[in-house]
């Protein structure tokens, strides 16, 4: 009998961003607009209702110069930023499958937006049209976030550059937040203060993304293929947090953490219900894919036909384009699972957990009530399953 993947880490704790256990009901609720005059609230603090279209705009940054510094941002596709010329991310420059055709649009699979800075409630309900029981803060610089999870193809170029253990490991101190804190980072939000390491050394002997590891823990699931195959646009799973942060690293990123994942996911201030706004994610993989409603609607997941290719559910943007922020695959973060903690200003909590690392955005399997932006779940950071991908953050 096939091996059926659960949704949840075995060790994860799903809770709605309020602190209680979300229910199998989708919250019935708007996000309010941050654009609107009364956002600032009332005389009794409260926020005025407003309607969110859930359109997420055109990318400004499409158009933009091929050199950068501190008043040019480079474009979408070449949103990496090195002696101020723009470039195309290591993993895209080759060109071919699940690299130059992904989305509608069949565009670069590392185009990678822009996220303004903004405040936000980590926590926070949704009902009747208004957003509720907002708590623990966090404010965030802006950055950019990838519009698409990672591929197979991109992360095959990955794989080649590793060379089986001979070739690329980050080296020490990198994967950091440097436009952060004069280089410093994001500050700790846990106990002893202190700003993020980058990459540890000791940690290289965890990058193993052979053939056998991305595809037997997760068969029949896999997307991983031995060699170039028809899955090249689909997200690549089964890679560990290791692997995951080495290859933002490698691709000139970094692992967003978890405050800045789930800002871009919420819309900022706006807190929407969902990332494209309040309609319900429906069954007919418009919005998001889960609930194994890919790519009959049946409900039933039975192998790798059920994840689709990145960005199919096209409705399904965030404020700022990012796609398949709801289903698909959870995502690894840079944090390790915990409490939040107050303040947050850049932060992300480095302090090791029994629950491990941190991962967002639900699966191809979850049902919808995992699918609002402040779901969380953890992992070892070990952990390889057919539900966990990721998506890469960048520098702004």
């Amino acid at each position: 009998m096939a091996r059926h993947p659960v949704s949840l880490a075995p060790v994860a704790v799903f809770v709605c961003a309020c602190g209680s256990t979300l229910d199998a009901r989708a919250p019935d609720a708007s996000s309010q607009d941050a654009s609107s005059e009364d956002e600032r609230g009332g005389a009794d603090g409260s926020k005025a209702c407003t309607e969110d279209d859930g359109s997420a705009g055109p990318d400004p940054f499409a158009d933009g110069a091929p050199t950068c510094g501190t008043s040019a941002a480079c474009p979408s596709a070449m949103p990496n930023c090195s002696q101020g010329s723009c470039m195309v991310p290591p993993s895209c420059a080759a060109g071919g499958a699940g690299v130059t055709d992904c989305g509608a649009r069949s565009e670069s699979c590392c185009t990678s937006l822009e996220v303004p800075g903004g405040t936000y409630s980590r926590s926070y309900t949704t009902s009747g049209g208004c957003t509720m029981d907002e708590a623990d803060p966090a404010s965030v610089s802006g950055f950019r976030l990838d519009k698409y999870l990672v591929t197979v193809g991109r992360f095959r170029a990955f794989v080649s550059a590793w060379k089986s253990g001979s070739g690329y490991v980050p080296s020490a101190g990198s994967g950091k937040h440097a436009h952060l804190n004069g280089g410093k980072g994001l500050a700790n939000g846990g106990a002893g203060g202190g700003y993020e390491p980058g990459w540890m050394t000791s940690d290289d002997n965890q990058i193993v993304p052979t053939d056998a590891h991305l595809t037997l823990p997760c068969d029949p699931y896999s997307t991983w293929t031995g060699t170039p195959a028809n899955l090249e646009n689909r997200p690549v799973n089964c890679v560990n947090w290791y692997e995951a942060y080495a290859f933002c690293i490698w691709d000139g990123g970094f692992l967003p953490s978890e405050a800045e994942w789930e800002y871009a996911g919420a819309a900022g201030s706006r807190q929407r219900e969902y990332p494209w706004g309040t309609a319900a994610p429906g069954t007919a993989n418009r919005y998001a894919i889960y609930g194994c409603f890919y790519p009959s609607g049946s409900g039933t997941c039975s192998n790798v036909s059920n994840i689709a290719p990145v960005g199919t559910a096209t409705q399904g943007a965030s404020l700022w384009g990012q796609l398949d922020m709801a289903g698909e695959l959870w995502q690894w973060n840079l944090d390790f699972y915990a409490t939040y903690v107050n303040p947050c200003a850049d932060c992300y909590y480095m302090t090791a957990t029994t629950v491990g690392r941190s991962l967002r955005g639900a699966s191809y399997i979850s049902v919808a009530s995992y699918l609002p932006p402040a779901g969380r779940s953890g992992d070892d950071p070990s952990s390889r399953t057919a539900n966990y991908g990721v998506r890469c953050a960048r520098a702004p």
